[in-house]
């Protein structure tokens, strides 16, 4: 197949050596890796058709790639070292922005900035964005469904697509969705390949929908001696009937991380932080942010910084923006999760997730979405240490419990991929697992596309 690959693409396109390919063999999950037999970069959805045309007479696994900034190992060839790697980086083109209809088609290798940016130009305004969107290409992000820091207000990746192609595993091409807002016709087949992780076909085109961008914002940064009182402020937020387009948190390990990688002038004595931002017509804005004000110092908030300027208030944001890249720094291995519960449980979780980390004695930094409590207990270990390790395997199982218990979820924006293959007939239950191994089945009888990912079939 190598052969056939060489001929249909060029031989610049099909990767085959060690060197050229161990880049490959991971992507932005620690301690998981494998290498690939190949890694190939078609240029156009008939190229894939063929490729996967070719895999499935020949038994061939397939595991469709972005640019690699997933955290649950979804883009890894884990099962088997004769996997080749479909890498859509090439298809990163710009194919329409139509401003009367408010969307933008962009091929799957877009990156989420530059479409962003894109569409800042027209005046227009794309919303998700993922901690990893200056890297992170579309087609990943809506295969993962990711979220970001604006997801409190503004939804995640899956409200925001109106249309997909997407190529089968059988080497079909198919399109799915319109430009029309309103449209019932049959099934919602775009929603099914969001979320999917590259299980069912591989997403080449996506039409996205834009929205006019907000007149004003106001950032603001709110210091807090108790962690109660912190998440107190957010229910307190949201009761008052207020959506802020950003409600982060970052707690004390973080705020030292952060600040002593960024240099930005957090506090070191508090327990908590919480990054506030409100967006909208000026005078709305002015009113929310006295009122989250009002909010924050209520609950015992020491002190309250205001961006003065768009300048202060990207100093603010990137506090928050760099917290993995912080925490990195700290020791040899990173392993970030991604849970989400309640709101009103989020105190308690916090609290849980130091529990166990002391109990496992254990380095863990904690920062995340508080508005809609979503939580990344980011363990700071070393891969090469297999006891700790261990302890660190441990320590999230019993996390993965707990969330279940008080009714979470075990992963809000990253995915399931590998790394919560586990816990997820846990989360889900038997029966809703037999239901997406009937659809995986149905669209890849072969099971070519990203075996080994999710469920076992």
């Amino acid at each position: 197949m190598i052969t056939e690959l060489k001929e249909l693409l060029g031989q610049n396109n099909v990767l085959t050596e060690t060197e050229d390919i161990l880049p490959y063999a991971y992507d932005g999950t620690p301690a998981l890796w494998q290498m690939p037999r190949a890694v190939v970069f078609p240029q156009t959805p008939e190229q894939i058709s063929a490729i996967l045309k070719h895999a499935n007479e020949k038994n061939i696994p397939i595991v469709t790639r972005g640019n690699g900034t997933g955290l649950s190992g979804g883009s890894l060839p884990l099962m088997t070292g004769d996997s080749i790697v479909l890498c859509t980086t090439q298809m990163n083109r710009l194919l329409e922005l139509d401003s009367q209809n408010l969307t933008i088609l962009v091929e799957a290798g877009m990156t989420t900035q530059d479409i962003f940016d894109r569409a800042s130009k027209a005046g227009l305004f794309y919303p998700p964005d993922p901690g990893s969107m200056k890297t992170s290409s579309i087609g990943g992000n809506i295969a993962e469904n990711s979220g970001g820091l604006r997801g409190l207000k503004y939804g995640v990746t899956r409200n925001y697509v109106m249309g997909l192609e997407v190529v089968l595993p059988s080497g079909e091409i198919v399109w799915t969705g319109n430009k029309c807002v309103k449209d019932v016709a049959g099934f919602s087949l775009k929603d099914l390949f969001i979320g999917s992780e590259g299980l069912l076909g591989v997403i080449t085109k996506a039409l996205l929908r834009l929205v006019p961008p907000p007149q004003a914002r106001k950032t603001m940064l709110a210091v807090f001696k108790k962690m109660d009182a912190a998440a107190q402020t957010v229910s307190d937020i949201i009761a008052a009937s207020i959506i802020p387009c950003t409600l982060e948190f970052l707690d004390k390990t973080t705020i030292a991380c952060v600040e002593s990688y960024a240099r930005i002038g957090l506090p070191l004595d508090c327990e908590a932080i919480l990054l506030m931002e409100t967006d909208g017509h000026s005078v709305v804005v002015s009113e929310e942010a006295d009122e989250m004000c009002k909010i924050a110092r209520k609950n015992g908030c020491v002190d309250v910084r205001i961006a003065a300027n768009s300048t202060e208030a990207k100093q603010l944001t990137e506090a928050r923006r760099v917290s993995l890249s912080a925490l990195a720094r700290v020791s040899p291995t990173t392993i970030l999760e991604d849970i989400t519960v309640p709101r009103s449980e989020l105190a308690n979780m916090v609290r849980f997730i130091q529990r166990v980390s002391d109990k496992y004695r254990l380095k863990v930094g904690i920062f995340g979405h508080f508005g809609d409590g979503n939580l990344h207990p980011t363990f700071l270990t070393d891969e090469k240490n297999e006891g700790e390790m261990k302890k660190v395997e441990m320590a999230f199982d019993e996390i993965f419990q707990e969330t279940l218990r008080v009714g979470g979820t075990v992963t809000g924006e990253h995915g399931v991929g590998m790394a919560k293959k586990k816990v997820l007939p846990g989360a889900l239950g038997a029966e809703a697992i037999q239901v997406m191994r009937f659809l995986k089945k149905s669209l890849d009888p072969k099971g070519i596309l990203n075996p080994g990912k999710m469920f076992d079939l």
